[in-house]
């Protein structure tokens, strides 16, 4: 039997995968993404996608300590 944390990390499917990663970010993303960049000294593009913007928010959130563990 497998392992809930085994099951959530291969549920999650990576955002360079999502049908609709090519689309501009959404509203509650930047919302974050720009409080994550805030915090860290980073500035966020307002042209990224929401595959980019997941992928920022994770790397931002591993820099801030915001992350889960």
């Amino acid at each position: 039997m497998a392992d809930a944390d085994d099951v959530t990390q291969s549920a999650e499917k990576d955002p360079s995968d999502w049908t609709t990663g090519d689309e501009p970010m959404t509203g509650p993303q930047r919302s974050y993404l720009h409080t994550l960049a805030r915090e860290a000294g980073e500035e966020v593009p307002d042209d990224i996608t929401k595959a980019q913007a997941s992928e920022m928010i994770d790397r931002l959130q591993s820099a801030t300590g915001r992350g889960a563990s």
